[in-house]
Order: C-alpha cells, then structure tokens, then sequence
C-alpha cells in the first residue's frame, strides 16, 4: 500500500507540474493552452536527442530542453494566441486545438511513428526502501522537484517584482495597463515559465514511462488540466493538491480496481467532485458585474 502511495505521489507531481502550465495561464491570461500538453513532448525529444545523439550530460540536456520549451512557448503565445486578446473563447479554444495537431504532426514527420526509448537516467541508482517500501529513485526525484518548484513559483509570485505584476494582470488587465504594466510582456513571460516547466515534466514523465511518441504529452496534458481544474484553475496551490491527488487516485485504481478502468475512474472521480464544488477545491467564485 505505501508503495502504491508514495508512486502516487510521484505521478502525481509530475500532473502537478504539468497543471502549473493550464493554471498560470488562465489565472492570468484567461485562456486554455491546450497545446501545452504538446510543448511536453516537444521537451522530452529536445532532452533524448541531445543525450542520445549528441551525448549531451544529462542536467546541460534537460537545461536544453528547457531553453527550447520557453523560446517554443513564447512563439506559441506570439503568433497563435497574441492575435485572439479579444477574441471570443471559442476561437481560441480551437487555436489552441489547431496549435496541439500542428506541433504532434510535426513530430510525426520529423521522429517519425515508431516509438523511442528514453534512457534510463537512474538505471545505476539502487532503489530506496521507506518504511517497508521499495521505490524508485525517480519518484523520490519528482516530489522533490515538485514541492521545489510549489516553493519557488510561490516565492515568485508573492515576492518579485514581475510576480506581482502577473497577480495584478490577473485581478484586471485593464487597471494593470493603467499602473503602467506590460500585459503582453508580462503573459509572455508567464507563457515562457508554463513551457520551461513543461520540459522539466517531460523529462521526469519519460523517465518514468520510457516510451517516447509524438503523442506522448496529449493524455498527460488531459490528465494535468484535469488536475487543474480539480484543485481550482487559477491556483498553484490548487495545481499542486489535484496533481497530487489525482496521481493518487489514478495509481491506486491500477492497482486495486482494473487497470483498463483507471482512466475513466479518474475523470468520474473529477466530476462528482465538480458536482459538488464547481471551482474545485481550492477554487475562488468570481463575481461578474453586468
């Protein structure tokens, strides 16, 4: 049981960091970035060609990726959703549909449809035993790099200078421009965190589950707004107790109820929470003036 939690937790630091991406997003931008799941996979070849062809050491590989998830992640915000500030939900929702087709069919052409295999960055690391469980040093690696980023995203957001200018962005665009904030600049810089994060997830899912495809960030990237969603859109704290959560709830139905069924339990788990708490947990009612 301890094993299956603390894999649980493991997993679901991995959503959490993922759901960081959904969540800054529209906390500030009020847009969905459904392509975000894509930026992952983007991220996670970035990493494997460097170590697998260029024999890149693993940290300068994942900080590579980084690089390239947040220039991908700024090009994104520029071209695609730039144009939409005052366009209608629904055009961006499908921009950003068109957006997540057009980065898998580019991967399609460029790594092709076979799958790769990651390496296994921990392969000569023994496993740990905690209080009778045997795990994997990856898991150990991903709730520490997770409570790491909670701690400094929250630093950020609280403390800095842009940090504030992105809560303020958030509360009202228009009173934010009248301070003299850069909105654009500012979603920008948001974008480009949300995508640098991405590449940190990518590498810890794929060294995790080492099967690498051009598909490989869309079910996480479901899964992690999901996640987003259950702990309240908008919050980090929120991102962080859903991903958490759902990794939880999504280990433990493989093992005790069916693994077939894990995926449906989670998003049936997802809806009778919003049933009953529609923000999400750590979700916030948002009064509309009409």
């Amino acid at each position: 049981m301890l094993t299956h939690l603390i894999n649980g937790i493991s997993l679901g630091s991995i959503y959490a960091i993922i759901a960081l991406g959904y969540t800054m997003v529209y906390g500030i931008a009020k847009m969905l970035n459904f392509a975000h799941g894509d930026v992952i996979m983007v991220g996670s070849y970035a990493s494997f060609c460097f170590m697998m062809y260029k024999n890149v050491p693993v940290p300068l590989a994942l900080l590579l990726s980084i690089v390239i998830c947040t220039v991908l992640g700024i090009t994104i915000e520029r071209l695609a959703y730039k144009p939409l500030r005052s366009a209608t939900s629904l055009a961006v929702l499908i921009t950003a549909i068109g957006m997540s087709y057009f980065l898998q069919n580019l991967a399609l052409i460029i790594w092709k449809a076979d799958p790769k295999w990651y390496p296994d960055i921990f392969k000569d690391t023994a496993a740990i035993e905690i209080g009778g469980a045997v795990v994997k040093p990856v898991a150990i690696v991903s709730i520490l790099v997770n409570l790491l980023i909670m701690i400094t995203l929250t630093l950020f957001t609280n403390r800095t200078r842009m940090g504030k200018a992105m809560r303020a962005v958030s509360e009202d665009k228009g009173a934010a421009t009248l301070m003299g904030i850069n909105v654009n600049s500012t979603i920008s810089i948001t974008f480009a965190i949300g995508s640098g994060l991405a590449a940190i997830a990518g590498f810890l899912l794929c060294t995790t589950y080492s099967r690498l495809e051009p598909t490989t960030g869309s079910m996480p990237g479901i899964k992690a707004f999901t996640a987003a969603v259950f702990g309240g859109i908008g919050s980090i704290p929120g991102a962080m107790i859903g991903g958490i959560l759902l990794g939880i709830i999504e280990i433990l139905a493989r093992a005790y109820l069916s693994s077939e069924l894990a995926d449906a339990i989670v998003f049936g788990v997802l809806i009778i929470v919003l049933l009953f708490k529609p923000n999400g947990l750590l979700g916030k009612k948002i009064r509309e003036k009409v």
